[in-house]
C-alpha cells in the first residue's frame, strides 16, 4: 500500500496543481473520482493489465465510459497516466488529490445539536469557539432536538463532542451502574 501511496504521489500533486491553478478543483474532484470508482471494476481492471491492450486503448476505454463528464484536461491526465502505466493507481491518486484539496479548502462541517434553536448571536459564538478550536474555517449548520435536554452535542468530523445534558446523565447512570 506504502508502495501505491508513492507512486501515486507525483500524479494526485500535478493534477492538483494544474486543477488549482486553472480554479477547477470540483470539475477535477468529480472526474477524478468516478474514474476510481471505475477503475475499482474487476472487468475494467483486467482490461487495464492485458499487455496485448495498448496504452491509449487503454485511456480511450477508461475515457468512454464518463465522456461527457469528463474535462479535456482530466481526459488528458488518464492519457498520461496510460502511457506511464499508472492506470491502477487511480483509487490512490484520487484519495491523495482529496486530502490535498481539504487541506487546502481548510474548512470543516460541523453540526450542533441542541434541544432549542439557536439565536443568530449563538451560532456567531459557535462558530468562533469551534474555528479557534480546530484552527479551520467551519461550515456550522444546526440542528434542534429536543431530547438533548439542554448543553449541545457537536459533531465535527470524526470528532464528537457531547456537552449535552442527555449525555452527562448517560455518563453518570454508567458511573452508577459500575459501583
Amino acid at each position: 500500500m506504502a508502495e501505491f501511496a508513492t507512486l501515486a504521489r507525483p500524479y494526485a500533486n500535478a493534477a492538483f496543481d494544474v486543477a488549482k491553478s486553472a480554479g477547477r478543483l470540483d470539475e477535477w474532484s468529480r472526474g477524478l473520482n468516478l474514474l476510481a470508482l471505475a477503475s475499482e471494476d474487476s472487468t475494467l481492471q483486467t482490461v487495464i493489465a492485458l499487455p496485448m491492450t495498448t496504452a491509449p486503448e487503454k485511456a480511450h476505454k477508461l475515457i468512454e465510459l464518463f465522456r461527457d463528464e469528463l474535462s479535456d484536461p482530466v481526459r488528458q491526465f488518464v492519457h498520461v497516466l496510460a502511457e506511464n502505466k499508472r492506470l491502477s493507481l487511480l483509487a490512490e491518486i484520487t484519495t491523495q488529490f482529496e486530502v490535498r484539496r481539504a487541506e487546502e479548502a481548510r474548512t470543516l462541517d460541523v453540526e450542533v445539536t441542541t434541544a432549542v434553536p439557536l439565536s443568530d448571536a449563538e451560532q456567531n459564538r459557535f462558530q468562533e469557539i469551534l474555528e479557534r478550536r480546530f484552527e479551520q474555517q467551519i461550515n456550522l449548520t444546526t440542528g434542534v432536538d429536543e431530547t438533548v435536554i439542554g448543553g449541545a452535542h457537536i459533531r465535527a468530523g470524526d470528532t464528537v463532542i457531547d456537552g449535552s445534558l442527555r449525555g452527562r446523565l448517560a455518563k453518570l447512570g454508567e458511573a452508577f451502574a459500575r459501583s
